[in-house]
């Protein structure tokens, strides 16, 4: 009886660290499901009265800081070591040729950004404007249209390599800050195939009497020669969303001919295009900065998307950075783009000026989408 004591116990001994350890995995477990469905589930209907007085959808936002992707996490703990810290024009295209730790994730990437270029451009074109849809169907029904995928864009990124912002998926901030085809043929410089909106989280943000705005500084629609300006490129492609413009406020300092200007704009356009043949001034008191005089004019119920492309660095630099730092302007900004024009190896001959570094650049822009803003580099 002794011996069969004996054993026993040493079996509880044996079986108790087992059991500790069993429990500790199906609740480490049931830890990361939880956290998975926290970062990845789908936004909640609840039931609430619009401004209209009829029952629509609200929807509970999930969002609570920004998230970067693997890959540009990596980037910002390495731009020490990848030289992005010096303004003796570092290459930005190093990290999609050379091996490194991301390298297969990047050229996954690369596959992913190639199959939604081709869901978007097969996207059918919205028969109306997305507003005027919502005071017939509830938001949920409106916006659950404008998905390319039934999972949202992370179905279609399988490698996981997207950011996470308060206007929902992004592409991740890296190098050369333009699309990464561009390192591999130069033809690639001005593509906007890299850019990622979530079209359907920005749309459930929208009320029926929200405005939709793009101020523009920078707009010089002659300046690809024939090809469409990447400004009108983007109007086009918010516009397939139904996400039609209210007001365009474009400032070019260039002088143009009004006449030409004009026949450049699509007629779609013309109801919403204000063209100022001014440069914009950085002065916060001034009524040609636009993000004093024009910004402040809306609120946060209005999508306001801004885009900075003056290549001046003395004017556009103090203006990001008043983005960043005066939460009441980056609160009303939904949408940024941005050409910073720094030190980089790969865009030194195609730019005239450039101050600061790739480092400073990737810091100042994941910044504003730490601050709630979806920022992007700009072609």
């Amino acid at each position: 009886m002794k011996l069969r004591s004996r054993a026993d116990k040493h079996k509880q001994l044996i079986l108790l660290p087992v059991l500790v350890l069993s429990i500790f995995c199906v609740v480490q477990n049931l830890y990361y499901q939880w956290i998975a469905l926290s970062y990845c589930s789908n936004l909640l209907p609840v039931r609430g009265n619009d401004d209209g007085g009829k029952i629509a959808v609200s929807i509970k936002d999930p969002y609570t800081s920004y998230k970067g992707a693997q890959v540009e996490e990596y980037l910002m703990e390495h731009a020490d070591d990848l030289g992005f810290n010096t303004e003796k024009n570092p290459p930005g295209c190093s990290i999609w040729k050379d091996k490194s730790p991301i390298l297969q994730s990047l050229t996954a990437f690369r596959d992913d950004l190639k199959r939604y270029q081709q869901l978007v451009h097969d996207y059918p074109d919205a028969p109306q404007d997305i507003r005027k849809a919502m005071k017939t169907s509830s938001v949920e029904e409106v916006c659950s249209q404008l998905k390319l995928h039934p999972d949202g864009l992370p179905g279609i990124f399988k490698s996981g390599q997207l950011s996470y912002t308060r206007s929902g998926w992004v592409e991740p901030l890296l190098t050369p800050l333009r699309d990464p085809e561009f390192c591999f043929e130069p033809k690639h410089l001005m593509s906007m195939g890299y850019l990622v909106e979530d079209f359907a989280r920005m749309c459930r943000s929208l009320k029926p009497t929200s405005k939709i705005v793009l101020i523009d500084m920078g707009a010089a629609l002659d300046f690809h020669g024939n090809k469409t300006s990447p400004a009108i490129y983007l109007t086009k492609t918010y516009r397939k969303f139904g996400f039609y413009f209210d007001h365009i406020y474009a400032f070019e300092i260039d002088e143009k001919i009004t006449q030409e200007v004009y026949d450049r704009i699509p007629d779609e356009l013309m109801a919403s295009y204000h063209w100022i043949n001014l440069g914009v001034d950085a002065k916060t008191d001034s009524k040609f900065n636009p993000l004093h005089s024009i910004l402040r004019k809306f609120d946060k119920d209005d999508l306001v998307i801004v885009k900075l492309d003056i290549d001046v660095p003395f004017i556009e630099v103090p203006l990001a950075y008043q983005l960043l730092n005066d939460a009441s302007l980056s609160d009303l900004v939904d949408q940024f783009y941005f050409e910073h024009h720094v030190h980089l190896g790969e865009l030194a001959s195609y730019w005239v000026s450039m101050n600061g570094t790739i480092k400073s650049s990737l810091e100042l822009v994941r910044g504003l989408r730490k601050n709630g803003v979806a920022a992007h580099f700009w072609p």
